[in-house]
C-alpha cells in the first residue's frame, strides 16, 4: 500500500482528469443526443433516416476503434488540436447515439394524449417539444440516463489506450511500470472509479424519488 499512499496527489489528479474527461464527453453526448432525438422523431424523413443511419453506424463500432480513428485519422485529414479534446470529440460522438435511443424510448412514453391536447391548444411542433415532451421524457428516463454516465465514466479509461496519460487509468499504468506492484495499483484505481460511479448512481436514485413523488 505504500506506493498508493505515498502517490495520492498522483491519483487525485488522474482522477480529476477522468472527472473532466467524462464531465465534457457526456455535455457533448447530451447536446448532440438531444439533436438526434429530435430528428428521430422528426416528421421530416431526410432527419429520420440521417439520425437512425447515425446511430446504427457508430453503434456498430467498437468506441476504442473509433477513439483510434479520430485520434490518427483526423491530423491525416488536417485537423489538428489537442490530443484530450479529440478523445472527447470521439467519446461524446460516440456516446450520442445511446443518448438519442435512451430520449427516444423516454419519448415513446409521453401519453399521446398529452401531445394532442397540447396541439389541441395551439402550441406549435416546436413549444410541444420543448414543453411537453422532452421534459417528460427526459424525467421518465433519469435512471437510464445515469448509466449511460456511469458507462462514460469508466470507458474514460479508453484514453490511456490512445495516449492521454493524465488520467487515472493512464496514471495507474506509469506507477505500475514505475513500481511492478500491478495488484495495489490497479486495485487502488479500481476504488476510485467505484466511488465514483457509486456516487452518481446515489445521486441519480434521490433524484429520480424526488421527481417521482412531484410527479
Amino acid at each position: 500500500m505504500g506506493v498508493v499512499t505515498s502517490h495520492l496527489d498522483v491519483f487525485a489528479e488522474g482522477l480529476l482528469t477522468s472527472l473532466q474527461i467524462s464531465a465534457a464527453t457526456f455535455l457533448l453526448a447530451a447536446a448532440a443526443g438531444l439533436f438526434l432525438a429530435c430528428c428521430r422523431i422528426s416528421p421530416v424523413g431526410p432527419l429520420r433516416w440521417f439520425a437512425a443511419g447515425y446511430v446504427t453506424a457508430v453503434r456498430s463500432v467498437p468506441l476504442l476503434v473509433l477513439l483510434t480513428l479520430f485520434v490518427f485519422g483526423l491530423p491525416e485529414a488536417g485537423v489538428v488540436y489537442s490530443l484530450l479534446w479529440t478523445v472527447v470529440t470521439a467519446m461524446g460522438a460516440y456516446w450520442a447515439a445511446f443518448f438519442c435511443e435512451t430520449v427516444r424510448a423516454g419519448v415513446s412514453a409521453v401519453p399521446t394524449g398529452q401531445i394532442e391536447a397540447a396541439r389541441a391548444l395551439g402550441l406549435t411542433g416546436r413549444q410541444v417539444l420543448s414543453s411537453v415532451i422532452l421534459p417528460q421524457a427526459l424525467r421518465s428516463v433519469l435512471q437510464p440516463l445515469a448509466s449511460l454516465l456511469i458507462a462514460v465514466i469508466l470507458n474514460s479509461s479508453l484514453a490511456a489506450a490512445v495516449g492521454v496519460t493524465d488520467e487515472l487509468t493512464g496514471q495507474t499504468v506509469l506507477l505500475d511500470q514505475r513500481y511492478a506492484q500491478p495488484l495495489v495499483t490497479f486495485a487502488a484505481a479500481a476504488a476510485c472509479y467505484a466511488v465514483l460511479t457509486g456516487t452518481v448512481g446515489r445521486l441519480a436514485a434521490v433524484l429520480d424519488g424526488r421527481l417521482a413523488v412531484r410527479r
